[in-house]
């Protein structure tokens, strides 16, 4: 097991859900980001593409990523508040992009 996949192990929640963004490229009119929710049961990758101008797509990456449509939508949300936030991040003089960006998804919702 590599590292990233030792550290999502024990991000894993024992309920609900995990979404986590980690940061793989960056240019100033956008970002690619690895994305993955995580799960006691496990874990789903997608890669999010996402733009300076609040757009966000995502990507899934393995054969059960669009198990949970719940999920992913949440994740999809987290990518576009990400993106909508990277011009006014610059304009306090952040890095637009954040290296990391990890939410909880409380159970009942998919999860």
């Amino acid at each position: 097991m590599d590292r990233g996949a030792d550290e999502r192990a024990r991000l894993r929640p024992t309920t609900g859900a995990r979404l986590l963004l980690e940061l793989t490229a960056a240019t100033p009119d956008g970002a690619r980001y690895a994305g993955w929710v995580l799960t006691a049961d496990g874990e789903r990758g997608f890669v999010a593409e996402l733009g300076a101008d609040g757009a966000a797509a995502l990507t899934a990456t393995g054969a059960d990523a669009a198990a949970d449509d719940e999920a992913a939508a949440d994740l999809l949300m987290l990518a576009r508040l990400t993106a909508r936030s990277a011009p006014k991040r610059a304009a306090d003089g952040l890095p637009p992009w954040p290296p990391r960006v990890l939410r909880w998804r409380g159970p009942g919702r998919g999860g």
